[in-house]
Order: structure tokens, then C-alpha cells, then sequence
């Protein structure tokens, strides 16, 4: 091969390649713009397939995408990030609570459009419990939206006030999972009990709900003001629902027992 052909060549490829990488760029393939020139190397020092070289390519761009996405869903969830099964200790749930929350990681509820309610008294874990939960669903690619209820509350009457309800209402569909924490928390007025009732109608049968309360059922009458509401509330959570039952110790208060007694122990005089 003359020097002239040599040269050409050489012209001719850092031109595909320039216009590879501009192309690449106008259909947003970051990915393969990054790596494509080191997989066509390992391809001919490989003897790779077209086939081979695409696939490890398409399998990059897929990998940084999916990624960039649970990132993009994380932000989005406003979950509280340190509430994970990591942080979580699962020792203290019982053995039908540890099946309930296996078959709750597999994702079916969400896809039947289910709802999880977790009951217990505070400091029993349950938020943690149900956020952890939902960080997995992220890590599936689900949409999820966490927001305290007296905090969603405000929000729903603001939208009202503002002829906005059903904007808020239709940006809520959106998401899969919608985490309400310590509902009935407060006790909310008519008005806030109404806009509340009116997300949960919204939600039925269209998306999950994961929910925390205190209160048992029997004592939901303080939230919705009135039998017939409470009772419409309670069935349309409960008609396609799993429920865990909490009945745990603080733990909160346990491990600041804990903390207490070793320092305790740390400060007693040691005697020969």
C-alpha cells in the first residue's frame, strides 16, 4: 500500500469518524459516541462479529440509560434516601411479615394496581419499612412519589383554591406508587378531609397507594369526620389491599435504651 493510499485511508476514517460522533449525537446516543471507537478496536483485535460489536454497544447504551433513569425516578420520588432495606432491621419483623414484604419486592401489588397499608404504633418502622420497599420499586423502574399526608394535604388544598385540583389530580396519575406517610397524624378538617378523600377516589383501581397510619380502622372517624366517608375511604383502600401489622416496640426508643446502657457500662469503674 502506497503512502498516498495510506493517507487517504487514514483521511477516510477520521471523517466516518467525525461524522459518526456528530450523528450520534443528534439521536442522543451518548453511550455509543463514548465507547464505539474502543469496542471497533476490540472487535478487529477480536475478530468480533458486527453482530458482537453492535450488541456490546446497544447493551452499553442500555445500561447508562437505565441508570441515568433510576437516578432521574430517585429524584423525583422525594423518598427520604437513608429509609432503605440497608438501614432496615428486618430481624425484628415477624416470619409472616418477612414473607409479606418478599412477595411485595417481587412487584406484582403495583402492577395490579394494589394498595400496601402498614399499621403500627410510632417508632415501629413502619415508614421506613414502606420506603425501603418502594426504593426497590424504583430499582425496577417504577415511578413513586413519597410525601407526608399533611404536607400532600396542603398541596391539594392550594390546588383547589387555585381551580387546580384536577391539573394536581392527573400529575399524581402519573406516578405508579404513591407513598402517604402517617396519615391521620393530624386530625384534618372537612375541607382537608375532602380533598384527601377525593385523591384516594381518584387513585382506586388506577394506581397504588402505600400508606402509614397509627390509627386502626376503628379510629379513622377522626380523619374523615363522618361514618359514611370513613367507611367509602376504608373500602376503596382495602378492596385490593395487602396489610402489615406492625405490632413492634419503638424502635427508636430501643436503640436509645441500647445507647444508654453501653455508655452506662463504658462509664462504670473498673475494679481489680
Amino acid at each position: 500500500m502506497t503512502r498516498k493510499s495510506t493517507a487517504t485511508k487514514k483521511s477516510n476514517s477520521s471523517s466516518i469518524n467525525q461524522n459518526l460522533s456528530q450523528q450520534l449525537k443528534e439521536l442522543r446516543l451518548p453511550s455509543f459516541r463514548e465507547h464505539y471507537e474502543d469496542a471497533a478496536q476490540r472487535a478487529q483485535q477480536e475478530s468480533l462479529s458486527y453482530e458482537q460489536f453492535l450488541w456490546e454497544l446497544v447493551s452499553q447504551e442500555c445500561q447508562t440509560r437505565r441508570a441515568n433513569r433510576i437516578v432521574t425516578l430517585q429524584r423525583q420520588s422525594r423518598l427520604p434516601s437513608e429509609k432503605t432495606f440497608e438501614s432496615f432491621a428486618m430481624k425484628r419483623l415477624s416470619a409472616k411479615l418477612k414473607r409479606q414484604v418478599q412477595s411485595l419486592l417481587e412487584g406484582g401489588f403495583v402492577d395490579r394496581c394494589e394498595n400496601v397499608l402498614a399499621f403500627g404504633n410510632p417508632g415501629s418502622g413502619k415508614t421506613h419499612l414502606l420506603c425501603a420497599i418502594a426504593q426497590e420499586m424504583i430499582q425496577q423502574g417504577r415511578r413513586v412519589y413519597y410525601q407526608p399526608c399533611s404536607l400532600l394535604v396542603q398541596e391539594l388544598l392550594i390546588a383547589k383554591r387555585d381551580l387546580k385540583l384536577s391539573r394536581v389530580l392527573k400529575k399524581l396519575s402519573r406516578f405508579e406508587v404513591l407513598v402517604i406517610d402517617d396519615i391521620g397524624y393530624v386530625q384534618q378538617s372537612r375541607e382537608e378531609m375532602e380533598v384527601l378523600f377525593t385523591l384516594l377516589a381518584d387513585r382506586y383501581e388506577r394506581g397504588s397507594v402505600m400508606l402509614t397510619s397509627n390509627l386502626p380502622f376503628s379510629k379513622w372517624e377522626v380523619i374523615f369526620k363522618d361514618p359514611m366517608t370513613t367507611a367509602a375511604a376504608i373500602d376503596r383502600l382495602v378492596h385490593h389491599s395487602v396489610i402489615l401489622e406492625l405490632n413492634l416496640p419503638s424502635y427508636r426508643l430501643a436503640t436509645a435504651k441500647q445507647g444508654k446502657e453501653q455508655a452506662e457500662a463504658s462509664a462504670a469503674p473498673a475494679f481489680g
